[in-house]
């Protein structure tokens, strides 16, 4: 980078927050997607709006490409920066700024960790609902970037459910306000929606505020254990059947379960030779019996659909060993062996058929997976282990493999991604969801808000520069 641009940097936010030093910069240049890493040439730490608008106002002018960076937990490279130039990491913008109890909102900077806000509004008797694996380190930003779901949404729905009104800055270096503090709002084009999911392509998320919910008084978890993993798939949609809506239905086979109790201590689950997969299930509500005859109903339907003897937790220690093993499953894979992992959704009703068809895929083109997932949304998260693989395999038959489980995801009325985004690594896949007429109106809306494709270029379509 050009010692004028980093005297510039220095100008605008102090020499103390630009950082060119190696080592930063590659700690900076990787998230958790496989083994990739792409540094910036320099890393950028603003501490406010117009510090944020400073920047980018002088890098649009200098075409200097700049990838917004939060927690650096994303599972398809969105935070990666690929073509160097500035990592603008947000880190710093780590405040809440204020909770409404009286309209039960909150006022969030991007910087601050999921789990801290959580713990903030519960502490004042209200939930934030969306609940990623990782939300003891990722960042409020990332989830607005990727619109973040995890086991919760099936009940209370996903980021975007909940985001009312964003502060932002464009690539340009002007700044508003997208929407109005208000439930309902029909005021011309919905420009908050638009930003939540676009993966910081379109503009830099300054502030955010969200609407709350009051915090459901009691909580009841059970896991259910399957002699076949086909047969768990097929209990979830058989549950809702009922007209029960669990706050939480997670999915996972047998090798998650395994790879998870062996890389994390203190969980003790006991787990039959012949269970092939387990489906957790909770239900909330400020009703305790109401929620225990909904047990016993969602019991009776496990069992019809080959269950066997489900373990209710009965206290807060069985709670969180139950939730520590599912939020655990993508570490443990990972300290197995690199993999890439792929984020499909399909209508619930098929997700037996689409496990089938991933293992399938699996066999014909010789790699193992490892899956668990979101069942209640039909979001299935499928693990590729590079293993013993080549690089020629990893590269060529492998990804071979991840286009036809695409292919058949699309085909079950699904899409490519529930909750990870596309990203850098999902991009040669987008041509199997979206036609030529849809790509090319979407990459129309980037050049309206970035005509220069300077935010976070090499990112959702195959070639930035076409955008």
């Amino acid at each position: 980078m050009a010692p004028e641009h980093l005297d510039a940097f220095r100008n605008i936010i102090g020499k103390v927050f630009v950082f060119t030093d190696r080592g930063i910069c590659k700690q900076y240049g990787r998230d958790e997607t496989e083994d990739l890493v792409f540094p910036p040439h320099v890393v950028l730490k603003p501490g406010s709006t117009e510090e944020v608008a400073a920047i980018m106002k002088y890098c649009n002018k200098a075409g200097i490409p700049v990838t917004p960076i939060g927690g650096r937990t994303g599972l398809s490279g969105g935070a990666l920066s690929v073509y160097g130039g500035v990592g603008l990491a947000m880190e710093r913008f780590n405040r809440i700024l204020n909770i409404d109890e009286q309209n039960l909102q909150a006022t969030v900077e991007p910087g601050v960790i999921t789990q801290v806000f959580q713990e903030a509004v519960i502490a004042k008797g209200l939930y934030y609902p969306p609940d990623p694996s990782s939300k003891g380190s990722c960042f409020i930003g990332g989830n607005l970037a990727e619109n973040s779901g995890g086991p919760r949404a099936v009940k209370y729905g996903v980021t975007k459910d909940y985001v009312l009104n964003l502060e932002v800055v464009m690539p340009n270096g002007d700044t508003f306000w997208t929407g109005a503090n208000v439930l309902k709002n029909a005021t011309g084009y919905n420009l908050t929606q638009l930003l939540v999911g676009s993966e910081g392509t379109l503009g830099i998320i300054t502030k955010v505020v969200f609407r709350l919910q009051p915090y459901p008084a009691h909580q009841l978890l059970m896991l259910v254990p399957f002699f076949s993993a086909e047969k768990a798939c097929e209990a979830v949609s058989a549950t809702f059947r009922t007209g029960i809506v669990p706050s939480a239905m997670e999915f996972m086979e047998r090798d998650a379960i395994d790879w998870t109790l062996r890389f994390v201590e203190g969980i003790h689950i006991p787990v039959k030779d012949q269970h092939m997969a387990h489906l957790l299930v909770e239900v909330d509500g400020n009703n305790r019996e109401v929620l225990l005859k909904e047990c016993e109903k969602i019991t009776e339907v496990m069992m019809a659909c080959g269950g066997d003897e489900v373990l209710f937790a009965d206290n807060p220690t069985q709670k969180d060993q139950l939730w520590r093993m599912r939020s655990r499953v993508g570490e443990a894979v990972k300290a197995h062996s690199i993999y890439k992992e792929e984020d499909t959704v399909v209508p619930r009703y098929q997700l037996p058929k689409l496990l089938k068809g991933v293992k399938e895929i699996g066999e014909k083109y010789g790699f193992r997976s490892v899956c668990y997932g979101h069942a209640g949304d039909g979001n299935l998260h499928v693990n590729i282990i590079k293993g013993k693989l080549t690089d020629e395999q990893w590269n060529g038959s492998v990804t071979l493999g991840i286009r036809e489980i695409f292919e058949l995801t699309v085909g079950l009325g699904g899409t490519l991604s529930g909750e990870h985004g596309i990203g850098y690594v999902q991009r040669p896949y987008m041509n199997i969801a979206f036609n030529n007429a849809q790509i090319h109106l979407m990459k129309g809306i980037k050049k309206v808000f970035d005509p220069k494709g300077i935010l976070n270029p090499g990112k959702i379509f195959p070639c930035e520069s076409d955008t």
